[in-house]
């Protein structure tokens, strides 16, 4: 078991080796912090010489119990890898594949797996770094070590290795591979900033590079593998001679004539039968020593290295390419927007034999992508998918299935337009950018960006600047080298660099390179730049002569969105039990409606008259509720003697007692009103703790005949107890509570609920019950002291009147209806 340990940023990057997966021919714990990523690397013991390249496979995958999660979905384990670890499988394999034998035909499988992440170191760098090392410690020929490191910009100072919140707090994030020498790979993203600036990033990447391949040398040599040997899949001497005889000349010939691609691939099967007759003759003069040849497997890969051969010299030498263009030359280009009359935005931009159809599709929030990653769980509402389909080509090929090289592509896409997408306060849309690639000879994924950015202004997406993309390409041979400007897919099939650059009139938005050597000086790098620089701003001209800024207006069949603001107090009334509420408002207007913390609501609809019902649903939900406002509400409970409990908006009630209910007397609640149904209330009195009492009589017509009576104003209640009527605060009944027993007493004892005293003598037998109308008999006048019984000075108190609690138990108050001011609010 060997260790090796480096500091970096204050934190300890070390690399173990001899502890975890022992039986691998390479295997590397990294550890940077508190996050861990297992690297282990194998090979086929039997190569397969059949093949014409390198058989290698990079797989990263994260474990959710790294940081904690369970996985979720049905099975609650982890299924097909994320769009996160897709790239990042990318990441470790751009930088390998070049530091393999050429003639390496062994399968090779490295794979990566995050064991342990503090969710502020991230795992993808390391498990390059683990890669690379894995290798170098195993029995596998490979040209590294090499590294790769995230830098980022933070306050203008460059940070290595950053955490995560640096990430976020940057204006750069680049992720730079490389060996002692020089670089192998490049991707990232910005916001404008200069060639300069980029080139500074590179270099300071570049230093720290070389630290930690040092580290990859020093656990290596603690190991000190024995490497396995490269068996030669170069073909004979003879049939290469042959071969390179009778087609040579013809393609040396033919490649200085301008020609589309469609001529050339027709050229190529010319010369390929060739190849294929001048190599089966060399064959059949000796049968018995080539009879393991496979005619068909040698000829193709003879005529690719002598066309290459010749298409870069021509390059280097009269700095002419396939199509006659000089090195710096661009394609022909048209753009054209609004091509499609449904889709909210489309544009399609055509650059040579290269062509985009991209659309933009607006949607609410509920169709932002969820993202459940090792990270908490979090919402984007951009996206941007890359599609290429076999016809782009002219071939047959798989359809339906996005490959690792689409989500590369769109990846890189998306970040070169993310700059500009306007944030969900100022655009509160769900942003989709789609992009099919109609044809294909070079740049498609370029061609996608300066499509989606025309899309987008199209769609009236309020974007602050246009975006254009270009591939460049590169010649290197020795210390002779071209840069090549937009390239064509020969060029990037025959030549040794894909390098893509994004940006604005400002500077660059996103960049990613692959190479085909071993790696590039940064004086390369520096040039290519320039010439992408050159490139890039000749395009946005052609792009904003089309198209200066976004429409003014979405499209019509865009949906309407409105935001209006809620006290926050009064979200839950807007969504009702359960959503119940909301549910009810969405299926009623036809809209779709989403509800922040912070009491913001956006509601969507295919129409502004629906958007508009749905507001007035919301306002009438979350209006004040204040004395004559009227409410229709439902008949929550009955009670009989009392009256019923309306609810006027979800959660909240207010009594609706039975004197208000009807202008003559109701003798039962249940034959004016049954529970669940609407009925229109009027507020007649809001309490500082929020109780509501209702009236239903106030809104009917009085009957004819009948004289108005006007209400008494209603005098304060006590601190306690909450029943009597307008005559005291303890009794009940609509009279203002019990008036006592009927066996008489003194007419000093309380009428409101307590029982009557003694009147000093027998009243006698009661007389024939009043049968005239309750409201129509006379009322009482006489002054009433509010305050409780018991706080009344005794002097004040009526003759032989004793307090409450003095009184014998059969002479305490029996239970009573509560009056017309004893209400209930939910």
């Amino acid at each position: 078991m060997h260790t090796v340990k480096k500091t970096i940023n204050g934190k300890e990057l070390s690399l173990e080796t001899g502890r975890f997966a022992k039986l691998s021919a390479g295997s590397v714990m990294v550890r940077y912090g508190d996050t861990m990523v297992l690297v282990a690397a194998n090979s086929a013991a039997e190569p397969k010489p059949d093949l014409d390249f390198l058989p290698l496979t990079c797989e990263y995958r994260e474990k959710q119990a790294s940081s904690g999660k369970i996985p979720g979905g049905f099975f609650r384990r982890e299924a097909r890898p994320s769009n996160k670890e897709i790239l990042a499988s990318r990441l470790m394999d751009r930088p390998l594949r070049p530091l393999f034998p050429k003639d390496w035909r062994s399968e090779i499988q490295v794979i990566g797996t995050v064991y342990s992440y503090d969710l502020e170191n991230e795992p993808d760098m390391l498990a390059v770094i683990g890669a690379s090392a894995a290798l170098v410690t195993s029995d596998i020929p490979f040209s590294g070590p090499v590294s790769e490191v995230r830098v980022c910009r933070v306050d203008g100072e460059f940070v290595v290795l950053p955490t995560w919140s640096q990430i976020e707090a940057s204006d750069l994030e680049i992720i730079v591979a490389g060996s002692d020498t020089s670089i192998v790979m490049v991707e990232g993203a910005s916001k404008e900033i200069s060639e300069a600036d980029f080139v500074a990033a590179m270099e300071f990447a570049h230093t720290m590079i070389r630290e930690i391949n040092a580290l990859q040398r020093e656990l290596a040599a603690l190991v000190n593998p024995t490497k396995r040997e490269v068996a030669s899949t170069a073909p004979p001497e003879e049939i290469v001679s042959a071969i390179d005889v009778a087609i040579a000349d013809r393609i040396r010939k033919q490649i200085r004539i301008s020609s589309s691609k469609e001529e050339r691939n027709a050229f190529r099967s010319e010369v390929k039968k060739l190849a294929t007759d001048a190599a089966a003759a060399v064959v059949a003069a000796d049968a018995e020593r080539f009879a393991a040849i496979k005619v068909d497997k040698v000829v193709s890969s003879i005529v690719k290295k002598i066309e290459a051969r010749e298409m870069r010299e021509m390059i280097l030498t009269d700095g002419v390419r396939l199509d006659g263009r000089k090195t710096n030359e661009i394609r022909p280009i048209t753009v054209e927007t609004g091509v499609l009359p449904r889709p909210h935005g489309s544009a399609l931009f055509t650059r040579g034999e290269t062509q985009s159809l991209t659309t933009v599709t607006l949607g609410t929030k509920k169709s932002a992508q969820l993202i459940d990653g090792l990270r908490p769980t979090y919402e984007l509402r951009y996206m941007l998918h890359y599609n290429f389909p076999p016809f782009s080509t002219g071939e047959t090929g798989r359809f339906g299935f996005t490959s690792r090289r689409e989500t590369g592509h769109g990846d890189l896409a998306e970040r070169a337009l993310e700059p500009f997408i306007p944030n969900e306060a100022e655009f509160p849309y769900t942003i989709r950018v789609v992009s099919d690639v109609l044809e294909s000879n070079g740049s498609s994924s370029m061609a996608t960006v300066c499509a989606g950015s025309l899309a987008l202004y199209h769609a009236g997406v309020p974007m602050t600047n246009a975006v254009s993309g270009i591939a460049m390409g590169l010649i290197l041979e020795g210390d002779r080298f071209a840069v090549l400007s937009d390239i064509l897919g020969d060029e990037d099939f025959l030549g040794d660099m894909d390098f893509k650059v994004t940006g604005t009139m400002n500077g660059i938005t996103a960049c990613q390179m692959d190479i085909k050597v071993e790696g590039l000086s940064v004086e390369i790098m520096r040039q290519a730049l320039a010439q992408a620089r050159d490139g890039r701003l000749h395009i946005l001209g052609i792009m904003n002569a089309h198209m200066s800024k976004p429409n003014d207006d979405l499209s019509q069949y865009a949906p309407k969105l409105t935001t209006i603001m809620i006290p926050v107090e009064m979200i839950g009334a807007v969504i009702g039990p359960g959503g119940e509420m909301i549910r009810s408002i969405c299926k009623d207007t036809n809209t779709e409606i989403n509800i922040e913390d912070d009491g913001s609501i956006t509601i969507a609809a295919i129409d502004q008259a629906s958007c508009d019902a749905a507001i007035s649903k919301i306002r009438e939900i979350t209006r004040p509720i204040e004395i004559d406002t009227v409410f229709t509400g439902k008949v929550k409970e009955i009670r009989e003697g009392l009256g019923a409990f309306i609810e006027i908006r979800p959660k909240k009630e207010g009594l609706l007692h039975i004197s208000q209910l009807d202008h003559r007397r109701v003798e039962n609640v249940g034959d004016i009103l049954k529970v669940g149904e609407l009925v229109q209330v009027k507020v007649i009195e809001v309490q500082p703790d929020g109780k509501v009492r209702l009236s239903r009589k106030a809104l009917i017509p009085l009957p004819e005949g009948m004289e108005a009576q006007e209400e008494r104003p209603r005098s304060p209640r006590p601190p306690y107890g909450g029943g009597g009527g307008d005559r005291g605060g303890r009794g009940g009944g609509d009279r203002g509570g019990d008036r006592g027993g009927r066996g008489g007493g003194d007419r000093g004892g309380d009428r409101y609920g307590r029982g009557g005293g003694d009147r000093g003598g027998d009243r006698g037998p009661r007389g024939p019950r009043d049968e005239r109308p309750r409201d129509d008999r006379p009322r009482e006048d006489r002054p009433h002291d509010d305050r409780p019984r018991d706080e009344r000075p005794r002097d004040e108190r009526p003759r032989d009147e004793r307090p409450r609690d003095e009184r014998p138990r059969d002479e305490q108050p029996r239970e009573k209806p509560s009056g017309d001011g004893d209400f209930y609010v939910g």
